[in-house]
Order: C-alpha cells, then structure tokens, then sequence
C-alpha cells in the first residue's frame, strides 16, 4: 500500500512537462497552417495578377481588331469605285481629247455643245465621289509622285526635269492614286563636241588601227 501512494505523486510531476509538449504542438500546427494558407493566398492573388493581366491582353487585341475591322469596311466603301473607275479613264481620256478639237462645220460644232456639257457633268459626279483631275501644266516641276514620264525631251527653254506636255490627265480617288499623269519631261541639250575635237579622235583611232 504505501508503494501505491508513492507513484501518484510522480505522475503529478510529468503531466505538466507533456502540457507544455501539447502547446508547442499546437502552436506548431497553428503556425503551420498559417503558412498554407499564406501561401495559398499568395498564389490565389499571383493568380489573379496572371488572369487579369490575360483579360486587359485580350481585350487590347478585341479593341485592336475591331478598330482594323472598322477601318477596312471604311476603306471598302471609301474605294469601292476605284475598279470602276480604272476602267472609265480610257473613255473619259477619248472623251476630252475629241472636244479639244475645234470641228470645221456649225452643225458638228453644235454637237459639241452638247458633248462639252456630257463631259462636264460625268467629271462634276465623279469630283462628288472624291475623284480629283491631276493635271499638271507645261513648266510645271515633274513630280514622281503625281507623274508618269513618257518620254524625255532635250529643251533649252525649261529647266530641266520640267513637264514639257500632258498626253493623258492623272487621277486620284480621295488620297488614293489611280493613274499618274502622263507626261514629256524636259532635259538639257548636250553641248556639241567641236569639230577638231573629233577630227584628232578619229586620227587617233586610225593610228591605232595601222599599230
């Protein structure tokens, strides 16, 4: 009996060492979970960085097309005449050289009244749809942009690079260009070599011949 009596106060004295174990445990375990749930949020809001970032990336690109697309359908109904119109300048060109003839009979001259008035009234339309004339007048600096030489002429009355002649009207449809202008383009004369100058050439090829 007393040896009973004597371990009860032993158990007594290791509980609280295991209390103190259990804390730290716990304290341990809380700290612990503390740590994955910081780490999960963490991730939860890198996350959310990555996906926001994805929706501004592709609502960018929906703004970006949509403003591409606009501007294509702009320009489709802006140039949709531009094939039609190609096709009109050989005709507008015949109609405008065949007035800038003067007929000799009053009967035909009275016809050409009329033409005149048909030919201006289809340049007033098409001038409404946003076609403009480029027609460059004699004297006039040749432009690359704007002109299409055909020929180059030597001229000593113009600098040189100068439009000598317009054979056919240019075009544009509003900034777009459908034809150039069709032009001569002056240059300078080359001077003539003097005669004695060619005679010692010719002397001297024929010496060559002989050596």
């Amino acid at each position: 009996m007393p040896e009973q009596k004597d371990a009860k106060p032993e158990a007594k004295q290791e509980e609280p060492g295991r209390q103190e174990e259990m804390k730290d445990k716990e304290k341990q375990g809380k700290k612990t979970r503390e740590q994955e749930l910081a780490e999960e949020l963490e991730k939860a809001k890198a996350d959310s960085d990555h996906w926001k970032n994805e929706y501004y990336r592709a609502f960018a690109d929906t703004q970006n097309l949509r403003k591409s697309l606009e501007e294509d359908a702009r320009n489709e109904r802006r140039y949709c005449a531009e094939g039609f119109l190609a096709g009109l300048l050989p005709s507008l060109d015949a109609f405008h050289i065949a007035l800038q003839n003067e007929p000799p009979s009053e009967e035909t001259r009275n016809y050409l009244v009329g033409f005149r008035y048909i030919y201006n009234q289809l340049v007033k339309s098409l001038t409404d749809e946003g076609v403009t004339e480029i027609a460059p007048n004699k004297g006039d600096p040749f432009d690359p942009d704007k002109m299409h030489a055909v020929e180059v002429k030597e001229d000593d009355t113009l600098p040189p690079n100068s439009v000598l002649e317009v054979m056919a009207k240019g075009y544009k449809l509003h900034d777009r260009l459908i034809r150039p202008a069709m032009v001569s383009v002056s240059k300078a004369k080359e001077e003539a070599k003097p005669e004695s100058e060619d005679a010692d050439k010719e002397e001297e090829t024929k010496q060559a011949a002989k050596a």
